[in-house]
């Protein structure tokens, strides 16, 4: 059996000015740079990604021959280029020309990529792909939670997969299902497919599948797979993406049509019943800073700078959370990942121990940097191998870094030259801070980073300080939305009263 595996993934923010380059696909980030050929295989053995997951699992069965053509991923930002979209797309569908006879494919993608010119860049590369290898060749996917589905994924995929986790820490498991669904495909034939949208849209900080309500939810939809037999999958949505199809969905898979209707509609109902318990609650930086410092003296107290995070998008330089910290003399505090060119360039120039006066951040729209003397802790080339579940056995790549202390502070931070999400203690650990023993941990992160910090904080609090990811989606001025969406669960008073 000869399988040709591929990845491209991006998550798009369309409400980020600056479009998502091919070199952005090509350069290591938080994901290793774009591979190709047999790399695809080597260069993602162990780590936590759909396509080591879906690789691992076609090991184990001695008749699978994979032919991988490549694997990339751009940090979260705005829209990809035309040129970049063409490019991979490109070279994925020459690959499959040059390939001859093959059994199936398999794409390890996200499921919430616009470009400049589509609002389902996955619809399409999936639609062109069945245009290349015919009606009868199996094609199925890999999705992030935060796939915004359509109905041409459906359609043009034989089968999509769906994380379960947010943190992500499923996402070779989720490959590995996706493995597991072509073998039946191949061995007794299409599924029937239903699938339905749902009527409000959930922030992302609101999905964190750790808790309730999303935590029975998904252990409930784990219930319903039946070997060989059927399964069902739910998107939550990304809310950052200005299309219509914007919002979470729900998708089922059978032997029959009735069953996969049935099916479907069950997890429609499950849906709509936690939409009352869904707590999208943030705070105000200052309100946060104040309650971390009150209940820290027996433990880390984590506070995430949830529109900030570059893993959506955002441009992690904003100061609004630092400027809370350092005007309430916030005490034993590490604050990560600020990204900031220029001022870890002039770390590196100033060297350890050194001490100048800096601008911080604030380079994004609505923000100002943010003037301090800073001192020089240590320096990185920043190569950070991760230590946590959510993407261990890969490496961050920071660029030019270093760790700086405020000057008559308490106060630590992490610059960097390569936007990172903050998920990881290694990124703290790297640079001799230790979260453990600090009172106040700030991560620019949504939920990721609950994987690894969670387990030391006493507590986590979600702070509102701006960003270019807002988590408020009554902020946001969407203009292709469909008709009868809801920007967040839909309240009773009672709720809304308790939550005051």
């Amino acid at each position: 059996m000869r399988i040709a595996i591929a990845g491209f993934q991006h998550e798009t923010n369309t409400f980020v000015a600056e479009p998502t380059s091919f070199a952005d696909f090509e350069r290591a980030d938080s994901w290793p740079e774009l591979l190709s050929g047999e790399k695809v295989i080597s260069e993602t053995e162990g780590m936590n990604l759909p396509i080591a997951g879906f690789i691992e699992r076609a090991k184990e069965d001695a008749d699978t021959t994979l032919l991988p053509i490549l694997w990339c991923a751009a940090e979260p930002g705005g829209r990809v280029t035309d040129d970049a979209y063409n490019e991979v797309s490109g070279r994925i569908l020459n690959a499959l020309e040059q390939l001859g006879q093959i059994d199936a494919v398999y794409l390890d993608l996200h499921g919430a990529m616009v470009t400049q010119s589509l609002d389902d860049g996955e619809g399409e590369l999936l639609r062109l792909i069945r245009e290349r290898i015919g009606e009868d060749v199996p094609l199925v996917a890999s999705l992030d939670m935060h796939a915004n589905l359509t109905q041409d994924m459906v359609d043009y995929a034989s089968v999509l997969t769906i994380y379960r986790t947010y943190p992500h820490i499923d996402m070779a498991v989720t490959g590995a299902r996706a493995y597991s669904a072509l073998k039946t495909v191949l061995a007794h034939g299409p599924f029937a497919k239903a699938w339905r949208q749902g009527d409000y849209m959930i922030p992302l900080h609101a999905q964190h599948t750790g808790g309730d309500p999303f935590r029975t939810l998904y252990a409930e939809l784990s219930k319903l797979d039946v070997p060989d037999r059927e399964f069902a999958e739910i998107a939550l949505g990304f809310t950052a993406a200005d299309i219509a199809e914007t919002g979470p969905a729900v998708l089922s898979y059978s032997r029959r049509p009735s069953d996969a209707e049935e099916l479907v509609l069950k997890l429609v109902r499950n849906l709509k019943k936690v939409e009352q318990d869904i707590d999208c609650s943030l705070l105000e930086p200052k309100d946060a800073v104040e309650q971390a410092i009150e209940i820290s003296h027996s433990g880390p107290v984590v506070i995430a700078d949830v529109q900030d995070n570059p893993g959506a998008g955002a441009s992690s330089d904003t100061t609004g959370l630092l400027r809370a910290l350092i005007q309430l003399d916030a005490p034993n505090t590490v604050l990560g990942l600020i990204h900031d060119i220029d001022l870890a360039r002039q770390a590196h120039e100033a060297g350890e121990g050194a001490c100048f006066d800096a601008e911080i951040g604030g380079r994004s729209p609505g923000d100002q940097p943010l003037k301090a003397r800073v001192q020089v802790r240590k320096l990185s080339h920043g190569l950070v191998p991760y230590t946590g579940q959510m993407y261990g056995g890969g490496v961050a790549t920071l660029g030019l870094s270093a760790a700086l202390s405020v000057v008559g502070t308490e106060i630590s931070f992490v610059v960097t030259s390569i936007r990172n999400q903050c998920l990881d203690l290694a990124q703290f650990h790297h640079f001799g801070l230790t979260p453990e023993t600090s009172r106040l941990v700030c991560v620019k992160s949504t939920a990721h980073f609950r994987a690894d910090f969670e387990p030391i904080a006493q507590d986590v609090l979600l702070a509102a300080a701006p960003g270019q990811f807002p988590c408020r989606l009554e902020d946001l001025t969407y203009s292709k939305l469909r008709n009868g969406i809801r920007r967040g669960p839909k309240l009773t008073d009672v709720v809304r009263e308790q939550r005051a």
